[in-house]
């Protein structure tokens, strides 16, 4: 990387603000075809500058610094009918990224945005790190070498059409998408293609636009996917049409991660009309028919006897208690005040909208899946494995996905899906009913979190937080990143739940000595990085603790928080919410405001509520059987360095208040026997419209930084303790279980045979 200073910059990784030139590489193909040449990860320091140290280097910075050696193998292509065409080596699961990353290319290379085709890359071995969707990183990784591969393919154009033209360089530009010299000159970029490729690879230099120069990036814009989502022609998994594939569905265990003992009846399935295949597998027994819904049919009829599974008699008391029984102490300083909480964080579902889903084709020889995979490479590598081929004998195809935040970094429909195939000898399109996802998927493990924080005065002395947890299963690829990134790391050679923790996890407050482990316990459950993983419990936890210190020292909340924040853009966020949001304004008895920060991955964010919890609220009975507070209001801040698409940014921040609302009111699953009583959306109750606050103001502020920050994550934290703390002022008790409604039932469970009838809100979804 070479480069002359300028002034600070968004194309500028950390560790070399100011510099705007970048080397790429021209690659030798048949049309033009280019890629950054980005080498060299920064090192992480030796010496500590701050008891913080995510201030130092955090998850976001881990995982650039792993995909930035093979950044030069993704590529941005030319194609002679004038389109751009780049395969992202991330999925899209709905957080918009394809539509990012399509401005980016388009602001590079002076092409509208409709005309850069942005597809999915299949599963890469060669990327290593770099095909790795999670923790907020996609744009924060790509933002640079996507715009250097576009900014190296304009500048060869431009080269290109001079040469031909007779003139020089500083002659012609693009604009729209077309080569414009003097004297009315003009061609289209795709017809310049051709000409501008390379017969062998060369290295080139290439300057970035500078942040004044900007027509694409900071403007709103909608969806590139947008029209197609909405008309039904968007491409998801089950709507492929694979030559033999047909529905495919498990008959699953009753208990979690059950295994079967004998199938009784597995003939006479097998001779229902329209089932071709019954077949035992590891994870129950699998169903091959002409419809989905003949599918079920069958797996009701079956007879199966299920061994106990992992979680066997547990529930969510004999879980509590053991969590309780691994806490461990917390050490007062001597001769001083404190506050202090426990909290309780119940499991909950990370179901995605979508059915988890996969198609499988394994023949002798060779394998091909699809599926929404967040992980493609450990995928690969997981089934190549199981089928006893060679890696390159194993395609993966990666499918957009319709929700994920962290469910698809799982891929064991994938997986499923191919010991399916094989067995069957033919190709399989497998869905998991709602009810399996619900009680045999992925969940967000069940926690307990204790706080304490010791003050002298209006001195804070000391913030300790012991966070203690159900294993976070990291097998994914995350853990690979930190095994191989462990020499560089700050927190020595730990765990990878405890290695991604203290990487994710920071004290924006200046709180004297600040200490937050994790301690975990438990890997009988099916767990999984849900939205946000650590950040929502544990930051909840602390802005409960922050506002029963305040009232310990007389302080408003909000004057509290501003008083301690150890940064100038937390404190900007903070006051916008509160003067936006009317902090302290005159509410009804019963109704009260909650206000919360927090700060991840370089990036801002403040949540300001109003929740109605007054009688008359909370005792009025709805449609799905569920009471309780109401949200009114909602005011967001968030200020995560440069945005590239600030209409992308108000969307993730709306659904993050959705999530941090379901988190603290309503949301999760109960254990029962080894078993969980949720078996679809209809009783595992996420934020409803009952619920959604009918006045919502989201503000992006400006950027002083010339970086984009993480933001897919950022906003669940601060808007769940939002509402808690609101909860705690408006019923003047702060709550310490989550969700507040945990403890109440509301709903008749359904049987514990899979797969079980649908309610009649559950409309079809679990036989599309």
């Amino acid at each position: 990387m070479t480069g002359a200073e300028d002034s600070p910059s968004p194309e500028s990784p950390r560790s070399s603000v100011g510099r705007r030139r970048f080397l790429g590489l021209v690659l030798a193909a048949p049309t033009l075809m280019t890629a950054a040449e980005l080498v060299g990860a920064p090192e992480a320091q030796a010496a500590i500058p701050s008891p913080e140290i995510t201030e130092l280097i955090d998850l976001n910075d881990v995982m650039t610094a792993a995909a930035l050696p093979t950044s030069g193998l993704i590529t941005v292509k030319i194609v002679e009918d004038g389109t751009v065409s780049f395969a992202l080596p991330r999925a899209e699961v709905g957080q918009g990224i394809t539509t990012s990353t399509a401005m980016l290319i388009a602001e590079e290379l002076d092409v509208p945005v409709d005309r850069v085709r942005v597809t999915l890359a299949d599963a890469r071995p060669e990327l290593l790190f770099n095909q790795l969707t999670g923790a907020s990183n996609t744009t924060f990784a790509t933002f640079t070498p996507i715009r250097v591969a576009a900014a190296l393919a304009a500048h060869r154009l431009m080269r290109t059409a001079a040469t031909e033209w007779g003139l020089t360089a500083s002659e012609v530009r693009l604009k729209g998408g077309w080569v414009v010299g003097p004297g009315g000159r003009r061609a289209d970029i795709g017809a310049l293609a051709k000409n501008a490729a390379s017969t062998r690879t060369e290295q080139a230099e290439v300057e970035l636009k500078s942040r004044r120069e900007f027509t694409v990036i900071g403007k709103p814009h909608n969806r590139v996917d947008a029209v197609a989502a909405i008309t039904g022609r968007k491409k998801f998994t089950m709507d492929l049409d694979i030559p033999g594939a047909l529905p495919t569905m498990v008959c699953r265990p009753p208990t979690i991660n059950g295994k079967v003992k004998s199938v009784a009846n597995a003939d006479a399935v097998r001779a229902m009309p329209g089932v071709t295949d019954v077949v035992e597998i590891s994870t129950g027994v699998a169903v091959r028919a002409e419809t989905f819904g003949k599918c079920i049919d069958a797996v009701r009829a079956l007879e199966v006897t299920w061994k106990p599974g992992t979680a066997a008699g547990k529930s969510d008391e004999t879980v509590l208690k053991s969590l309780r029984a691994a806490e461990p102490p917390i050490v007062l300083p001597p001769l001083t005040k404190s506050v202090e909480g426990r909290f309780t964080f119940y499991f909950r579902s990370n179901s995605a909208l979508e059915p988890n889903c996969a198609i499988a084709d394994v023949r002798p020889g060779g394998a091909e899946i699809w599926s929404s995979l967040k992980s493609p490479i450990v995928a690969k590598q997981t089934i190549a494995a199981k089928l006893g081929l060679p890696l390159s004998a194993v395609t993966v195809h990666v499918t957009e996905g319709g929700g994920s935040f962290g469910r698809k970094l799982f891929f064991d429909a994938a997986l499923e899906a191919a010991e399916i195939s094989k067995k069957v000898g033919k190709p399989v399109k497998l869905m998991w009913h709602r009810a399996d996802d619900s009680r045999q998927g992925r969940t967000h493990p069940m926690a307990t979190s204790r706080v304490r924080i010791a003050y002298l005065g209006d001195t804070v002395l000391s913030y300790k937080q012991r966070h203690t947890s159900v294993a976070t299963d990291l097998s994914h690829g995350l853990g690979e990143i930190f095994t191989a990134m462990a020499a560089r790391l700050p927190v020595g050679d730990i765990g990878f739940s405890q290695t991604f923790f203290h990487l994710s996890q920071s004290m924006p407050y200046d709180f004297g000595a600040s200490t937050r482990l994790l301690n975990e316990t438990d890997k009988s459950f099916n767990t999984g990085s849900m939205r946000n993983v650590y950040s929502p419990d544990v930051a909840c936890a602390r802005e409960l603790l922050v506002d029963k210190l305040a009232g310990a020292m007389g302080k408003d909340p909000w004057e509290f928080r501003r008083e301690f924040l150890r940064d100038e853009r937390a404190r900007a966020v903070l006051d916008k919410v509160a003067e936006v949001g009317e902090w302290g304004r005159d509410l009804p008895k019963g109704v009260a405001q909650g206000i919360a920060f927090h700060s991840e991955y370089h990036s801002y964010n403040a949540v300001l509520v109003e929740l109605d919890c007054r009688p008359e609220t909370v005792d009025r009975p709805i449609r799905d059987g569920v009471t309780g507070p109401r949200v009114t209001k909602a005011v967001i801040a968030v200020d995560v360095g440069l945005t590239v698409n600030p209409r992308g940014l108000e969307a993730q921040m709306m659904g993050c208040l959705m999530d941090g609302i379901a988190l603290t009111l309503t949301s999760s699953l109960h254990l029962r026997d080894g078993h969980y009583l949720e078996a679809s959306w209809d009783n595992y109750f996420y934020t409803r419209q009952w619920n959604t606050p009918p006045e919502l103001k989201i503000i992006v502020m400006p950027d002083t930084t010339g970086k984009p920050g993480g933001a897919g994550e950022l906003g669940v934290a601060a808007s769940m303790a939002a509402v808690a703390c609101a909860y705690g002022r408006a019923t003047g008790t702060m709550p310490t279980s989550f969700p507040i409604n945990h403890a109440t039932l509301s709903f008749e469970p359904k049987p514990t045979v899979p797969p079980v009838p649908a309610s009649p809100t559950d409309g079809l979804d679990g036989i599309r």
